[in-house]
């Protein structure tokens, strides 16, 4: 196996300013008198050689232990080295302090501009500095395979927002569908299954999926293929084009655990084929198994 550098920045660093992007396209004062981007210091991920060239059937073993066992680390994974961690736990922070200001519902809609412009107005959530804009524009524009992610990118601007006309606001649940295709399916769903069914995650934005994967590579130690396989990397989100989650009302945190499939609601809309699911079991996008997450 090939050395693989975790973070592209050098070719990254040669074309893109996350401030100037951002300035360009809104043509506000984002990011004037601040002072420019500095390189930030990465280091290159040493994967061992393999020895002797894995099989096939090692390969799809492999494989199906990853997706099986997705909170399992593993040798090959992609883990941020210390500094880089210290700069995850200060975005992880700060994306915390914006969802806790703007409310979750907002928080879930939000553009990536936005979330810049309320750490530059709000003092108690502080803007981003040079070091973490850097960081995230890296984790942004990363390839999603190398962390062994196999999904198709759906948000390609790191700056491309929400249009709020096209949102609905679920009754109770805190969360927003588009409205058309995607909040028509959920309604359909909602009719025949009734009170039982609860909508648990609706629209994400750039800013939400930063703050989820981010989230849950902090808690595993900056293990970003770890992450990758029960959260898909910002921009990579079908919650960004239509899908959602379902659950069982009263259910909690099962609803997002296998434990999901035990449920009434589950059984009905397995037995009455309401729903084709975006990531079944043993799929091949490099996911756990989420029998919770409807396919548009």
């Amino acid at each position: 196996m090939k050395r693989r550098t975790f973070l592209k920045f050098a070719a990254l660093a040669a074309v893109l300013n996350p401030i100037e992007i951002l300035a360009a396209a809104s043509g506000n004062h984002i990011g004037k008198g601040k002072t420019q981007l500095r390189q930030l210091k990465v280091h290159p991920l040493e994967l061992p050689a393999m020895s002797p060239p894995v099989t096939r059937d090692a390969h799809v073993k492999d494989y199906l232990t990853k997706v099986r066992h997705p909170n399992t680390p593993h040798k090959d994974d992609i883990i941020l080295e210390p500094d880089q961690f210290q700069l995850l736990r200060s975005v992880v922070e700060r994306f915390d302090k914006i969802q806790t200001h703007a409310g979750h519902g907002n928080f879930c809609v939000l553009g990536f501009e936005d979330a810049l412009l309320l750490g530059e107005y709000h003092p108690e959530i502080g803007s981003f500095t040079p070091q973490e804009l850097d960081f995230l524009e890296i984790i942004y524009h990363q390839d999603a395979l190398d962390y062994g992610f196999k999904g198709e990118k759906q948000l390609v601007t790191l700056n491309q927002t929400i249009n709020r006309k096209d949102l609905f606001k679920v009754p109770y649940s805190g969360n927003y569908l588009f409205r058309g295709e995607s909040l028509e399916k959920y309604k359909r769903v909602k009719k025949n299954l009734g009170a039982d069914l609860v909508l648990t995650s609706g629209i994400r934005g750039i800013p939400k999926q930063f703050y989820l994967f981010l989230h849950k590579a902090y808690r595993h130690g900056g293990n970003l293929s770890l992450a990758s396989r029960s959260l898909a990397p910002p921009g990579y989100s079908y919650h960004a084009t239509g899908d959602f989650d379902v659950g069982q009302k009263g259910f909690g945190g099962g609803n997002f655990s296998e434990k999901f499939t035990t449920t009434p609601v589950f059984r009905m809309l397995a037995s009455e084929g309401f729903v084709e699911y975006r990531y079944k079991r043993d799929n091949m996008l490099g996911v756990r198994y989420e029998p919770w997450h409807v396919k548009l």
